[in-house]
């Protein structure tokens, strides 16, 4: 049967994103058509933390069975090492059931996604397409965006699908971003990752943050007997073929994580690969391409410190589906009316988006210390969430998607450093003071510079 070549909606990449926002639309009653590639089970050492806030988004979305049937692993907080020790940061209780405590998901990422692509092509006016799409096509005059041109994996024929909206969602690595948004990528360092067998976790159930006079390491399980380890790599990364980064993470890691980590780490080292992804922020940017929509890692990444991203783009899809929604715009084909849906999706992602990305630029600055100021910080922070209460349950409602306030964000950082400062005077003689005043001031200047250069980036 052949494919028809007008659609209302065209989704190039069939991740997290295309596949959710294809299931959703079609739901709606908008005609589908999901391009992807390669429909194998994708394979990625990221994307497998799903916050309690993106979970409250896949329920949003009536997807929320894709998270059964994947032995997913269920995440009720964090626990953060800092130089051997621990402080527990539980989940808060649900804001709507303060009875219930919030859960976070973690699994196999392509498990994942092979779910909810399930659920995409279960839904109605779906079709799905493997190829692999070469190019976005415009009007030359109008600049209108009116679908792709792709090549046909079984054909290998060249095809053309047309679109009332195009929808971009080709993750990190996107090939058409750069048409579209001027902003580079930054890339502040990379994650190693690899998989211990039947680990011994010191907290189970939680996600593992390890810090010390090294880059932050996150430990978390991904199955039952599956347990994720991610080594952040600042700098040039080192060769994999000659053995560099395998001695680079046998000296840094096996000193740094708990002893019941050792014997699965080792072994894990002799039989599994290690494989990298970098850690890439990309600030939102305003849409005015019209008939095109860019979604997900094509559109806006952080770093993957904090576990933010997917909470971050099935937010943004139950926003987008709600505001392009037939009640609201009965016609895709209503081009001024789109753009102006678009432009108020741009501003409503702002606070949850904001305090995602904040958070995880600003925490990854704090963790990875880079100097000595950035080290006091990282203490002060460490401090700060020992001191539990308040200090702990609004941190870890923003962290975890559920408290969408900027301010309540900035309030808490700059609480940190000056607790950070407070920390620097504590047990210190008189005759220290006047060195420490200085130290103070710089300590402050620095945390201004960590935190304002991203909150101008995300509200420019």
């Amino acid at each position: 049967m052949s494919i028809p070549s007008q659609y209302d909606v065209v989704i190039v990449g069939a991740g997290v994103v295309g596949s959710s926002l294809g299931a959703t639309f079609g739901r709606q009653g908008r005609k589908v058509l999901l391009i992807e590639r390669d429909w194998a089970e994708p394979d990625r050492i990221v994307g497998e933390l799903l916050q309690p806030g993106g979970v409250r988004a896949l329920e949003k979305l009536g997807l929320r069975e894709c998270l059964e049937g994947i032995d997913a692993i269920d995440v009720v907080g964090y626990s953060i090492s800092y130089h051997g020790e621990n402080v527990s940061i539980p989940y808060a209780s649900d804001p709507n059931a303060p009875e219930k405590t919030l859960e976070g998901r973690s699994f196999h990422h392509g498990r994942f996604v092979a779910k909810l692509r399930g659920a995409a092509k279960d839904s109605p006016n779906v079709t799905v397409l493997e190829a692999t799409v070469n190019e976005i096509i415009s009007d030359k005059v109008t600049r209108q965006v009116l679908g792709v041109r792709c090549t046909n994996k079984k054909t290998e024929q060249s095809e053309y699908y047309y679109g009332s909206l195009t929808v971009v969602a080709d993750g990190t690595f996107s090939k058409f971003r750069r048409d579209y948004i001027s902003t580079p990528v930054q890339i502040r360092s990379h994650f190693v990752g690899i998989v211990l067998k039947d680990a011994i976790l010191p907290s189970p159930f939680h996600g593992h943050v390890i810090l010390g006079d090294h880059p932050p390491i996150l430990v978390y399980q991904i199955g039952t007997h599956e347990t994720r380890m991610l080594v952040d790599v600042q700098g040039k990364l080192p060769s994999a073929a000659n053995g560099d980064l395998k001695r680079r993470l046998e000296e840094v890691v096996t000193a740094s994580i708990p002893t019941c980590l050792v014997p699965s780490f080792k072994a894990a080292l002799e039989t599994e690969r290690l494989r990298s992804m970098p850690n890439s922020y990309l600030p939102p940017s305003a849409n005015d391409n019209h008939g095109l929509l860019l979604l997900g890692d094509a559109y806006n990444m952080r770093h993957p410190l904090t576990g933010g991203g997917m909470t971050v783009a099935l937010n943004d899809i139950v926003l987008i589906s709600n505001l392009l929604s037939p009640g609201r715009v009965p016609s895709l084909d209503d081009t001024n009316r789109v753009v102006s849906q678009l432009n108020e999706f741009y501003w409503k992602r702002k606070n949850l988006s904001t305090v995602i990305n904040i958070l995880a630029q600003a925490l990854y600055a704090l963790f990875a210390a880079e100097d000595s100021r950035l080290r006091r910080l990282q203490e002060g922070c460490f401090r700060y969430f020992q001191r539990g209460g308040i200090y702990v349950s609004e941190p870890i409602g923003l962290l975890s998607g559920i408290l969408p306030v900027p301010f309540l964000l900035i309030t808490h950082f700059f609480n940190v450093a000056l607790y950070s400062i407070y920390v620097l005077f504590r047990g210190a003689s008189w005759a220290q003071y006047p060195a420490l005043t200085l130290e103070s001031v710089l300590v402050f200047w620095k945390a201004c510079q960590v935190v304002f250069p991203v909150l101008w980036s995300e509200w420019r």
